[in-house]
């Protein structure tokens, strides 16, 4: 038996994703491979800054080589719909240094 990511739960679903790079991006999982490599539906990148709110660019279909993957969670749709991003300040992810 193969051995599981545990993102089969996640397929549909809008997810949240970390890059090692430190981008953020939100999309709806559509589906994986054995590397992690995913692929995003309806996806955006939401770009943080000190000095003005959260920016979101558009990507669309979006496809991320698992090896670029630092977090992948699930979005809690709610809790994501009552924030305000254009009030939203905070500093840019730096990227994972190995």
């Amino acid at each position: 038996m193969a051995a599981t990511t545990g993102l089969e739960s996640l397929v549909d679903q809008i997810i949240s994703v970390i890059t090692n790079d430190g981008r953020n991006i939100v999309g709806v999982l559509r589906g994986f491979d054995q590397a992690t490599n995913i692929i995003l539906d309806e996806s955006h990148e939401r770009v943080f800054s000190t000095k003005v709110g959260v920016q979101q660019l558009v990507l669309g279909l979006y496809i991320i080589r698992g090896d670029n993957i630092g977090v992948i969670g699930e979005l809690d749709e709610e809790l994501d719909a009552s924030l305000d991003l254009s009030k939203l300040r905070a500093h840019p992810l730096k990227p994972v240094v190995h």
